[in-house]
């Protein structure tokens, strides 16, 4: 298997002999070029054509995010960027997130090799799992227009998904009207991060977005974002059904989890739920088979490109730009 070629760009050379010398030490991975800036990345990214890039977001003259946002205009490619851990930085990263980045880490306090370990297995995985990742451009949190308002049927919509899902889940959302279907997400991401996204949505998008707390009922017109941290969100079968937080331990290395909310959804609400799982990998698989048994609408990412909608024995593929329009229509009498 060819090594995943991979272009470190960072101001500082104490950090790019850092990431580098981390970097190196993964299996099949290739550090093909060092930039200190953005003029430097584009004509490396040119002449290398490095399969992921990894970008400061505090750079002088041209910062990451706009690099970024140029980058994913002209050449789409993954891109993993390095912030700081401050307030600040959980509002670069969620918009890093949105106009396409993969992944965001927290950069080192400390520029020596022990600050990467903690997060070097993760970093490997997900450079070897961006490779050949099919991206598009990014838009821009104003440009989505909103769908006209839906005469709800009642079912209950759930949403999982990782950091790479970021820029779907502003889509999507930024195209709901303000009477959505009730919409409750798992998204991996820590804390201060998610907080910070909680926020920008909320301000961004026409429905309520707030983050999720034990014994909220589930309401037309509002997104709840599951916590981050030491419980599964899951939806009792009270009437009407209500938010719940429970500490138990991790699923599929998860907590929260997408399959213990969507298995929750199944046991209480039944067929009127509407799965949608943004991501690849454990989490999210058993809980998308618990919907599919009990009757519901499931969506998946479809390997041939967009979505892929199953009920029973129906398929349909669904390009990426109809998915808030069909998750809608799902939702709407």
């Amino acid at each position: 298997m060819a090594a995943t070629k991979v272009l470190v760009v960072d101001d500082s050379l104490t950090m790019r002999a850092l990431i580098s010398g981390a970097l190196e030490r993964i299996p099949n991975v290739e550090v093909v070029g060092l930039a200190d800036g953005a003029e430097e990345a584009r004509a490396l990214v040119e002449r290398l054509r490095p399969d992921v890039m990894t970008l400061d977001v505090e750079m002088p003259g041209i910062s990451g995010l706009q690099y970024l946002a140029e980058l994913m205009e002209v050449r789409p490619m993954p891109v993993i960027m390095f912030s700081t851990r401050t307030a600040a930085g959980a509002q670069d990263t969620v918009e890093a997130l949105r106009l396409g980045a993969i992944e965001c880490f927290p950069k080192p306090k400390v520029a020596v090799p022990a600050e990467l370990e903690k997060i070097i297995a993760k970093l490997g995985r997900c450079i070897k799992a961006a490779k050949g990742a099919t991206l598009r451009k990014a838009a821009s949190p104003a440009s989505h227009a909103i769908l006209p308002q839906i005469e709800w049927n009642g079912r209950v919509l759930a949403i999982g998904g990782d950091a790479a899902s970021t820029k779907t889940i502003f889509d999507l959302l930024g195209s709901f009207p303000a009477n959505c279907p009730p919409t409750i997400v798992v998204q991996h991401l820590n804390e201060d991060v998610a907080a910070a996204m909680v926020g920008k949505l909320d301000m961004k998008v026409a429905a309520r977005v707030v983050m999720a707390e034990d014994g909220m009922a589930i309401e037309q017109g509002s997104i709840y974002y599951a916590p981050p941290g030491e419980a599964h969100l899951v939806v009792d079968g009270s009437v009407p059904p209500r938010l719940r937080l429970l500490s138990r331990d991790p699923v599929a290395g998860a907590r929260p989890s997408i399959s213990v909310l969507f298995a929750s959804l199944a046991r209480s609400v039944g067929a009127d739920t509407v799965g949608l799982r943004l991501n690849e990998g454990d989490d999210g698989t058993s809980g998308l088979d618990a919907m599919a048994t009990s009757d519901g609408y499931c969506i998946k990412p479809n390997p041939a490109g967009g979505f892929e909608l199953s009920k029973k024995t129906m398929t349909q593929a669904i390009i990426e730009p109809e998915l808030a329009r069909m998750v809608l229509k799902l939702c709407s009498r």
